[in-house]
């Protein structure tokens, strides 16, 4: 079977795009996701972000019903947002539609102009954002990279805003991530601010869905981009975005650089050496300040770690699975490391996925199997006939790791079956050291309980 010879998906290698869309719109200041269309979309949602996150996440919905299904659902958004806007007080609602909405043809514009005109207009009023986020066209990351290019497109450069003027010789960057970890947005604060620049970082939900404990429950948690920082990207020197599997007509950083002139770098997410290098020198150049050197110790650690584990991971064969951003990062890391790629696989459709692949294994002597637009049963029945030593991705790679007798390493989105997915760090030289670790122990792990005598010492 070749992986294509099917008519339909059976287990399938990613999630629904309102998700994505929703978490992007969480890492907005202020912002609540408002889901046009069924309940169980909203709670399909919510359960994925509660086992990931540990967090409680309140998703909105318009609450489609039969009649809402034949007659239209513009009565329930307006309603839904009169709700939310009573209920939470947020600065922002983002609205993300769904398959139902979508099949039917909701024109969600329309309803929201019929909206403003019906009601009194306040200052404190909700800003308004709307994602077309139907998943049979799309992935969760498709629904990511529309919620953050609505958000942007909507305030960039919207008189409405007063923003702040830059402060004066320093400069701004853009940062647009792709759908890391709540550790790895911390990461990515931290590289940021030991360059002395200032910058846009969207989205983040490093506080909001990773925060303290609270006494009394917060409907809204603090933290998020900030409206007027996504108002003031429009007054930065550069964007660097990790979106290189975003849609062509909705790369944000593209957009900017096409309105405003701003300078766009589309890069890799930094995970290993070669591609944190790169991520680096970007920053030194853009604000002309050298790397620092906790940075630069950090990265003489992480070449250390690979001479220090090169031996059991020299040769081994590799299964990485997940969006596409978070396998070209895991494969390049892979290749630095001796570890072949034997199967890259994606949920997503993607032309350019095997071209990308290619840029990034260069060491490796075989060329890895792509599988896009895959799911978990096809990705098994490809791997049955290969040597595989480990698999690399979220709890969902369980169903693998369980039939092929192989460990999975969890990284990535959703991570449910273990504690602490969202403070799993991937990014940069810190994250790269902490990826190497995991790899090499669940090798060494994976030898010792397969000896017939155990090894205390490997």
């Amino acid at each position: 079977m070749n992986g294509k010879d099917f008519t339909s998906t059976r287990n399938p290698c990613k999630l629904c795009a309102p998700l994505g869309a929703s978490f992007a719109f969480r890492g907005i200041e202020g912002c609540i996701p408002l889901i046009h269309g069924s309940q169980g979309c909203s709670t399909y949602i919510r359960r994925y972000g509660i086992s990931h996150f540990r967090e409680p996440i309140d998703i909105a919905s318009s609450n489609f019903t039969e009649s809402s299904a034949i007659f239209g659902g513009g009565d329930n958004l307006k309603l839904a947002i009169e709700n939310v806007a009573s209920q939470y007080k947020p600065k922002a609602i983002g609205i993300a539609s769904t398959c139902l909405s979508e099949t039917m043809g909701e024109n969600v514009p329309m309803y929201l102009s019929q909206y403003k005109t019906s009601v009194q207009t306040k200052a404190d009023d909700p800003v308004i954002w709307y994602a077309s986020t139907p998943s049979y066209r799309g992935t969760h990351m498709d629904g990511f990279f529309e919620a953050i290019y609505a958000a942007v497109t909507s305030m960039a450069g919207n008189q409405n805003f007063q923003t702040q003027k830059p402060r004066e010789n320093t400069v701004r960057i853009n940062l647009i991530s792709g759908f890391v970890s709540a550790e790895d947005l911390r990461e990515l604060h931290e590289i940021l601010s030991s360059f002395g620049v200032d910058y846009t970082l969207i989205p983040d939900y490093s506080q909001s869905l990773d925060g303290e404990s609270w006494e009394d429950y917060q409907k809204l948690p603090s933290g998020g981009t900030t409206i007027e920082d996504i108002a003031r990207m429009n007054k930065a020197a550069a964007t660097i975005s990790f979106d290189l599997s975003a849609p062509e007509e909705k790369k944000t950083g593209a957009w900017l650089e096409k309105q405003f002139g701003i300078p766009n770098e589309s890069l890799y997410l930094p995970v290993g050496i070669e591609q944190t290098d790169r991520f680096f020198s970007s920053l030194e150049r853009l604000s002309n300040t050298p790397v620092p050197k906790k940075w630069k110790d950090a990265r003489g650690r992480l070449v250390d770690a690979y001479i220090d584990g090169h031996k059991y991971c020299s040769g081994k064969r590799a299964i990485v699975f997940g969006d596409e951003e978070h396998v070209l990062s895991i494969c390049a890391f892979l290749d630095e490391i001796g570890i072949t790629p034997a199967i890259a696989a994606t949920g997503a459709k993607s032309p350019r996925f095997p071209e990308r692949l290619a840029q990034v294994v260069k060491n490796s002597r075989h060329i890895p199997l792509v599988c896009d637009d895959s799911d978990f049963e096809s990705i098994l029945e490809r791997a049955k006939d290969q040597k595989i030593d480990v698999i690399i991705g979220n709890s969902k790679g369980y169903y693998l790791s369980r039939n092929l007798g192989v460990p999975l390493v969890r990284s990535g989105f959703p991570v449910h079956d273990r504690m602490g997915g969202q403070r799993i760090l991937h990014l940069g030289y810190r994250g790269t050291i902490s990826l190497f670790d995991q790899v090499c122990n669940a090798l060494m792990q994976a030898k010792q309980e397969a000896a017939e005598s155990g090894w205390t010492y490997i």
